[in-house]
């Protein structure tokens, strides 16, 4: 009588763990709000671009055909309700960066290693590097939509109001600037990295808040002193009757005086009251003109794309930081798959 064999039993392999659906599990209250932001923004920008901006439009129309009227009926509510909301809605575009960095020091980062979730998660089957890909591709992705999204309204409404309200904002402000285009895409995304580097850093959710905050606001005013640096900037002279604010149109760089020899120096002290007057000692001087170093309306693109470079540039460091620090916490780099085994 042969003996039945019984079928050898095969372990299923252990499921991997699926660290993206519980990373969206454990920040969805953040997703909500951050797609609450982009979709409330958005709404308020396309307002602006069109009701708001057509309003202001015929306000001033209505203002420039009468001026000179002792009674000139315009909409100045509508103008001030333009300029009013395309100020609070650059600003606001302009913060995006800095909540970024706040959530990903606070609690991207920060609020796992302090409360010990991260180490859990290594000991799950999760090795330390794929759990801080995770952390940082799925806020990168949606980062880098919402905010791209809102830059592109923000600029749609910036141009729609370009030459029709008179006191809209020039290309070239500082803030119009920024939030024109994807300069403030990656100010966003060194955002995440600093504060993903910073939580790691620290371990600990509210001083990593402020520090990446602090970093971030750091990472902008290097890249606004750097920016019309990036490119070669155009240099206009003109005469000295001209006197100091000789037309011009963009990114300031430098200005000053022309000597006799071609060379450019600041510009002296004027005592005179008068322009002409100024124009006697400075000649006394050995200037023979002005010089304005800028950036024209033709640079806007290459300016984005150099500092856009830039910042993105100091997001790599930050992220190679990150996964640096993130080695020294976790032990080698098989700490993680050795925990698991």
């Amino acid at each position: 009588m042969t003996a039945a064999i019984a079928p050898a039993t095969v372990r299923a392999p252990a499921a991997r763990p699926r660290t993206a659906r519980w990373l969206l599990r454990l920040h969805r209250p953040a997703l909500v709000v951050w797609t609450a932001l982009v979709v409330l923004g958005a709404a308020l920008l396309l307002w602006l671009a069109g009701p708001l901006t057509d309003a202001a439009a015929e306000g001033w129309r209505q203002y420039n055909a009468c001026k000179w009227s002792e009674k000139c009926p315009y909409g100045q509510d509508a103008i001030l309700r333009y300029k009013d909301v395309y100020n609070y809605l650059t600003l606001s575009l302009a913060t995006l960066p800095f909540l970024v960095a706040a959530w990903a020091g606070a609690a991207l980062t920060g609020r796992e290693l302090e409360s010990g979730t991260a180490r859990l998660a290594w000991t799950q089957g999760i090795t330390p590097v794929r759990w801080l890909v995770t952390r940082l591709a799925l806020p990168a992705a949606a980062v880098t939509v919402g905010t791209s999204l809102l830059v592109f309204l923000h600029h749609r409404a910036w141009s729609a109001a370009d030459g029709r309200v008179d006191t809209a904002k020039s290309w070239y402000d500082f803030w119009t600037f920024h939030t024109n285009g994807p300069t403030t895409v990656a100010l966003a995304l060194a955002a995440l990295a600093t504060g993903a580097l910073t939580g790691l850093a620290l371990g600990r959710a509210l001083p990593a808040l402020a520090v990446s905050v602090v970093l971030t606001a750091g990472v902008w005013g290097l890249a606004q002193w750097l920016m019309p640096r990036l490119w070669p900037a155009v240099t206009r002279v003109t005469g000295l009757e001209d006197g100091y604010a000789a037309p011009y149109s963009g990114v300031e760089v430098a200005k000053g005086l022309v000597t006799r020899g071609g060379g450019h120096i600041p510009e002296p002290e004027c005592y005179a009251a008068t322009t002409e007057g100024c124009a006697r000692e400075f000649r006394e001087h050995g200037a023979v003109g002005w010089f304005h170093t800028y950036h024209p309306a033709s640079h806007y693109w290459p300016l984005q794309l150099t500092t856009g470079a830039f910042v993105l540039a100091l997001a790599a460091l930050a992220t190679l930081a990150a996964f640096g620090v993130l080695r020294r916490l976790s032990g080698s780099p098989g700490a993680g798959r050795g925990a698991a085994a």
